[in-house]
């Protein structure tokens, strides 16, 4: 760690991940590209009439940290003049390109798409498709062009608290847009793709074709497809959620663990080479031709790409075979990956991916090192463990902030599956090549399907051993912050024992646990009465600390909701009661009010409440205004949205507060 603190590009990849974060967060600059060259040219200057060299590393310093700020504020196509928003009226068509084919949803088809032109303007901007699902609707393809006509709509925030942020998920991958449609509506202009992907994809759309034709099951052929494609659509929710609980859903997405497990293959494989002259030339040549090669086949997705640029600076490290060399790339590939794109700083898998031979790179040798077996092996299964540990440790505290749960059998199930992902990694380019030539032997097909099944039936049954899954665990950024700080300061004084690191480490366990007083604190004083948004029905929830009541007209599907389960982890909510919506409750000093459509009240005692309306009442909203003078009227998510329309326009006639779900979210009150 010390001697990665004096690697000069360490220090421009921390600042220019400050820039990046700054810029995104708070959007701060708004002086246009040319008042940032402003900026660097006074840098320049300053460190040209001033040699000091502190001065000149403080300069630099803050020269990376407006090139990040320069990459999200120059990035950012909304702000373009061709960007396509600007140039929609009523009547506009625009012409669009599939970019990528996403995992269909229950009633749409899911695709990216760029938008080429709007009316005769080129144009600027991606969208998210929304294709009606149908019986004889077919799928799009990269590369696919569309005309459609103007039915561009902006993405919703999320409508419920701690609810995942769709909205703000588009937007890291510049998504503003999106589009709901049918194939009816949709023109078709053409489907002869000239580009690199569109090239790709029509590749392994062959590939994929091809092995259909042979005896896989549905399973078995999704797993292949999502191992060795990229290609994660046809996996069933079953099989995700057995992989999930497992703690192996990393394995259904290409990402480092697969990249580095075929570096590790072929750096075995053609070790031999270095027997011969210029050997190690040669054999790095072909690990990285292989490994681009790979890239392609699974089609150059992001998580793909940054696996690949991540290892092959791994494998350039590893040629040159100097101190600190891995470490050096990989700091070096993760520095060029955000100069080129900088919003993969803010995606799971690239986080995941990093923080993970990270642990692999600083960890995994310590903990090798506390045994050394005699037997080949059981050397090579100490091995497996203590990688297994070390990618563990690196990103369990991002992964509880992300995930909120952690599987206890992780040590069984990578121990198991892992060496099942090497044998299929390793021989699914021969199957896949074979299978294109069409003369896949029926013997491997058998043996390799068989392969595929066992993992199935392997992690099925880990996942069924649900007394090891600890789920719903609430775990905040704060405490992931500090978490890391805790992991980082006992390997430190792990690897030298003194004063020193024995004191940074106390203390940062005692931060780390002022931490969570902190928060329990602040749960005991928190205080609120929320009405979460739920269409076709009413869910209320009143909260005391720790402790939630939930109102509600569900029956017993209410205890099923995610976005109860995920108030309750985001809350750290330890108790829930659950009961039938009333008409009144009693709220402090307040009164809360429901009317349904076959309430009938006494309205006589009450004045000023809080009313809610759910399941469209047929009332007379002034009259009802008129008499309770409420200080707010609540429309929840069981209502008709005409109606919510109307009784919006009345409130706002009288002067009247009004907060419908459907469109603020869900309403809280302190």
């Amino acid at each position: 760690m010390k001697k990665l603190l004096g690697y000069l590009p360490f220090h421009f990849l921390l600042f220019l991940i400050a820039g990046i974060c700054c810029q995104f967060y708070t959007g701060f600059w708004s002086f246009g590209i040319v008042g940032f060259f402003y900026i660097l040219i006074f840098l320049f200057i300053l460190g040209c009439l001033f040699r000091d060299r502190l001065l000149f590393v403080f300069i630099s310093w803050l020269s990376f940290f407006f090139i990040g700020i320069l990459l999200i504020y120059g990035g950012d196509a909304t702000k373009s003049n061709n960007y396509f928003e600007k140039h929609l009226n009523n009547t506009s068509k625009a012409i669009l390109a599939i970019d990528k084919v996403l995992k269909p949803g229950n009633y749409h088809y899911k695709y990216m798409a760029e938008v080429l032109q709007i009316d005769h303007q080129k144009t600027t901007g991606s969208v998210l498709i929304n294709i009606e699902k149908d019986s004889i609707a077919s799928f799009f393809k990269i590369g696919d062009r569309i005309l459609i006509k103007n039915k561009f709509i902006a993405i919703k925030e999320s409508l419920n608290p701690h609810q995942f942020n769709y909205k703000n998920y588009l937007v890291k991958q510049g998504i503003h847009q999106q589009v709901y449609t049918t194939k009816q509506e949709l023109l078709l202009l053409d489907q002869t793709s000239t580009s690199f992907l569109g090239f790709i994809a029509a590749f392994r759309l062959k590939i994929q074709q091809s092995l259909q034709q042979y005896d896989f099951s549905e399973d078995e052929l999704a797993i292949m497809n999502a191992l060795l494609l990229g290609q994660r659509q046809d996996i069933s929710k079953e099989l995700t959620a057995n992989y999930s609980k497992a703690g192996a859903i990393h394995i259904l997405a290409v990402s480092g663990l697969h990249v580095g497990i075929i570096l590790w293959m072929l750096s075995f494989v053609l070790k031999p080479l270095e027997r011969y002259k210029k050997g190690k030339v040669i054999k790095l040549v072909l690990v990285l031709l292989f490994l681009w090669f790979f890239a392609v086949l699974a089609g150059m997705s992001a998580s793909v790409t940054r696996a690949v640029t991540m290892f092959s600076a791994i494998a350039i490290g590893q040629f040159y075979n100097k101190r600190n060399a891995v470490e050096h790339s990989l700091i070096f590939s993760m520095f060029i990956l955000l100069l080129l794109k900088p919003l993969f700083l803010f995606d799971v898998g690239f986080q995941l991916s990093y923080l993970a031979v990270f642990g692999i790179i600083w960890v995994q040798p310590v903990f090798y090192q506390l045994w050394k077996p005699k037997y080949y092996i059981i050397d090579k299964g100490w091995q497996l463990i203590t990688v297994s540990t070390a990618a563990q440790l690196g990103v369990l505290p991002i992964s509880l902030f992300y995930f909120h749960q952690f599987p206890g059998l992780f040590f069984l199930s990578n121990l198991l599956i892992i060496p099942f992902l090497g044998v299929i990694l390793g021989t699914g380019i021969i199957v896949l090549g074979l299978s294109y030539l069409t003369i896949l032997p029926i013997l491997l097909v058998d043996i390799y399907g068989g392969i595929i099944s066992i993992l199935n039936r392997l992690v099925a049954f880990i996942a069924r051993q649900e007394a090891f899954l600890f789920s719903d665990i609430s775990f905040s950024f704060i405490k992931m912050f500090f978490s890391y700080l805790v992991i980082i300061a006992c390997f430190q004084f792990f690897l030298k024992r003194n004063a020193k690191r024995c004191l940074f480490f106390l203390s940062s366990v005692v931060v780390f646990q002022s931490v969570f007083f902190y928060e329990k604190y602040h749960i005991e004083k928190n205080n609120e009465f929320i009405v979460f948004h739920k269409s076709r029905n009413s869910i209320v929830g009143i909260r005391t600390g720790s402790f939630l009541e939930v109102y509600n007209d569900m029956d017993s599907l209410v205890t099923k909701q995610n976005l109860l389960k995920n108030y309750k982890v985001g809350e750290n909510i330890q108790y829930q009661n659950y009961q039938k919506l009333p008409n009144i409750l009693q709220l402090n000093k307040k009164i809360v009010l429901f009317i349904d459509t076959a309430g009938v009240y006494n309205l006589t005692d009450l004045q000023q409440p809080i009313l809610v309306l759910r399941q469209s009442p047929k009332i007379n909203i002034e009259r009802l205004i008129n008499t309770l003078q409420p200080t707010i009227i609540i429309a929840d998510g069981s209502n008709y949205k005409s109606y919510v329309r109307r009784w919006k326009a009345t409130c706002l006639k009288l002067q009247i507060p009004f907060w419908s779900t459907d469109e603020l979210g869900a309403y809280i009150k302190k």
